[in-house]
């Protein structure tokens, strides 16, 4: 089935909230437009960036339509799906309404720390009910638990339909494995804003970032560099915005981001509990740092 391209930048969007919490829908066009226009590839909803624990199901499916609406074909549109039921994930994606999506991303499951064959069997059966394409999304600091680099070539191997793995354990070595080991058509995605042009270095075809919503215009100066083999240029990219990535993590993900993405008017800075806004220390850092680069 591998006939999926994330070749270049993906975004994990947040979801914009007004002051009282609710979904700004508004706010969420508006960085739809911000992150198209700036030359984004694609745009995947409803990842943990987003907040999906969070959102109902009825605000999931209201987001997920409202990106598919305001791209318009434009980019493809990618949907987080993910838990640690495996039974219950099957069924919401063999229920799930698959218009306008391009493929599933789908993050290892959480907490209950499977061991390798159990990941191995997760992913295994969730490819059987998918009409999708999945990605693989390896994330051990949030997880847990890591994807070893044996059991995601095993997977791509084995079924047609993963097609990818958004890579955030940010060991490099583990990842060369992968980039040596993979059949053809299967394509490793840095899921770790600071080590994607290491990543691309190796072999990996782009990223789906966090700050490349914030700064669209130098991230996929970067990544578009390096997929030409400008690594001059993409190295510079990548200096320039190193420490503002850092920031953007510092006090935890969605918080600096959206304290980013508002400082830039693109929308607010709301959270939901038990996650909090950016401090104000944080936000004037974010400003010094914004404020050196030419945008």
């Amino acid at each position: 089935m591998r006939t999926i391209d994330l070749t270049g930048v993906g975004v994990a969007l947040i979801t914009p909230f007004h002051h009282d919490r609710s979904v700004d829908y508004e706010g969420l066009q508006k960085l739809v437009e911000h992150c198209i226009n700036n030359g984004v590839d694609y745009l995947v909803v409803n990842g943990t960036t987003a907040e999906n624990p969070t959102l109902t199901t009825e605000e999931k499916s209201l987001i997920l339509q409202t990106v598919i609406s305001e791209a318009q074909d434009r980019v493809p549109v990618i949907y987080g799906v993910g838990g640690n039921n495996t039974q219950a994930l099957m069924e919401e994606i063999s229920n799930f309404d698959i218009q306008g999506v391009t493929a599933i991303l789908s993050a290892s499951p959480y907490y209950n720390k499977p061991t390798q064959e159990g990941i191995y069997q997760h992913y295994a059966a969730l490819s059987q009910c998918s009409a999708l394409p999945i990605i693989l999304y390896n994330v051990p600091g949030r997880t847990s638990s890591n994807i070893s680099a044996e059991t995601t070539v095993r997977l791509a191997k084995d079924f047609g339909n993963i097609v990818a793995i958004k890579e955030a354990s940010g060991n490099l070595d583990q990842i060369t494995e992968i980039l040596i080991n993979r059949p053809d058509g299967f394509q490793v995605i840095s899921g770790d804003d600071n080590l994607t042009l290491h990543m691309m270095l190796l072999g990996a075809e782009g990223v789906i970032s966090v700050s490349g919503q914030g700064v669209p215009e130098i991230f996929c100066k970067l990544v578009n560099a390096a997929l030409e083999g400008d690594f001059y240029t993409a190295r510079e990219a990548h200096l320039a915005l190193f420490d503002l990535t850092n920031l953007l993590f510092a006090e935890g993900n969605p918080a600096g981001i959206k304290a980013l993405l508002k400082l830039r008017g693109v929308c607010g800075d709301t959270v939901r509990l038990p996650l909090v806004s950016a401090s104000a220390n944080l936000t004037e850092q974010l400003q010094t740092s914004l404020s050196g680069l030419e945008i």
